[in-house]
């Protein structure tokens, strides 16, 4: 008689089967053959030296990618998300104020996320769509006096690129921590950490560096790591943990490293591919090649008829596109016929913007013209061929 009570599942019987799509959603983006390949390398243990100097490319990679020379710079095991819990968990202690910007949906996530940690959170918001004058912001930093300013620089959930100049001065001048999150323009937009006085940058693998979804970038200033290494009190995430970190990635000058978790081995081989990709193209060169692509987009789809849910020119985020949603036709319906039939993912809204816009993510190797071409002619056929109500 078997000893197991359960038995093996018939469906790992099957061979894997994955189609090929076309991701032209907010991401996670298509991988290119070069990255997947660097992906399928052999194994190595994550305290072995070989692997500490490829971990040491990628810092370097990620120092040109933020434009900074802070020596606080690594990539995290885990999505964009686990990067903002690992800058609010570090930055923040329970009792202290936190101030954040809501134009979308990350801006609620971050309050979220300090809420859950005891802080003290103040918003501003504006509407989908928004943005924040410096007075807004400074009028809010002179009332709340937080430690800690979130601001998304990419707002995918409504295509929205948010003006970074100036208000990492006023954050400096309120004695308070500048926080941005780049998940969705990092590389496609641009952005200097040093020069705008950014204090902790994050962003993710799988949006413009065309990388597998699970590593994040994020670096600290020495300004942020000041506070954070004279905490009173330890950080609610062990895994999250900066003191444990900086050691596995070498940054805290240590002569030797110590074991905190296993790093993804896969996952950095892709991303150490990805960031050589973004430094053969050069990082201006991608930021104009996104714009230029975006404009063309933005184009098509006015000639179409269509309308950009962001009205402001100079707002609109090149790498993920909203559209207004075609009066009378249901956006789930659009969405649903171009997967059947092109093969291809568009999307609808998120949080605030749902029901309101589609969105397109054209970020990487998917931003060309020809892939614009193949949205617009999607959009027009599923526009003919999809149901539209009277009223």
């Amino acid at each position: 008689m078997s000893s197991t009570a359960v038995a093996p599942p018939a469906c790992l019987r099957r061979p894997l089967v994955v189609p090929r799509r076309f991701m032209f959603g907010p991401g996670p983006s298509n991988v290119p053959p070069r990255i997947l390949e660097a992906g399928a390398n052999p194994i190595l243990g994550h305290m072995h030296p070989e692997i500490f100097e490829i971990m040491s490319d990628i810092k370097s990679g990620i120092q040109y990618l933020f434009q900074t020379k802070n020596s606080m710079t690594l990539a995290l095991t885990g999505t964009g998300h686990t990067a903002m819990e690992c800058a609010i968990f570090n930055a923040v202690e329970a009792g202290e104020s936190v101030l954040t910007a809501v134009n979308g949906i990350w801006g609620e996530r971050a309050a979220d996320m300090a809420e859950r940690i005891g802080a003290r959170v103040n918003t501003i918001v504006a509407p989908p769509g928004g943005c924040f004058s410096l007075e807004e912001i400074e009028k809010a930093l002179s009332k709340h006096r937080p430690v800690l300013f979130f601001l998304t620089h990419g707002e995918s959930s409504t295509g929205v690129l948010h003006p970074l100049d100036g208000i990492g001065d006023l954050c400096h001048k309120y004695n308070c921590l500048f926080l941005v999150d780049s998940v969705a323009s990092m590389g496609g937009a641009p952005l200097c950490m040093d020069k705008q006085g950014i204090d902790i940058l994050y962003t993710g693998s799988q949006k413009v560096l065309n990388a597998p979804p699970g590593t994040a970038p994020i670096s600290f200033s020495d300004r942020a790591c000041q506070k954070i290494f004279n905490r009173k009190t330890k950080p609610v995430s062990f895994f999250l943990d900066l003191s444990w970190l900086a050691n596995y990635w070498g940054c805290d000058g240590k002569p030797s490293r110590v074991y905190h978790h296993t790093g993804p081995i896969s996952a950095f081989y892709s991303l150490r591919e990805s960031l050589c990709i973004l430094a053969e193209e050069g990082l201006e060169n991608s930021w104009e090649r996104h714009r230029k692509v975006a404009e063309y987009f933005h184009d098509g789809l006015e000639n179409m008829g269509l309308k950009l849910f962001v009205t402001e020119k100079s707002a609109r985020l090149p790498t993920v596109t909203t559209i207004v949603a075609p009066p009378g036709y249901d956006w789930k319906e659009i969405t649903a016929y171009i997967m059947k039939t092109y093969n291809l993912e568009i999307s609808g809204g998120l949080g605030p913007s749902v029901g309101l816009v589609l969105r397109v993510g054209l970020m990487g190797c998917n931003s060309s013209k020809a892939n614009v071409d193949m949205v617009l002619t999607a959009l027009k056929n599923a526009l003919k061929h999809c149901h539209k109500s009277r009223v």
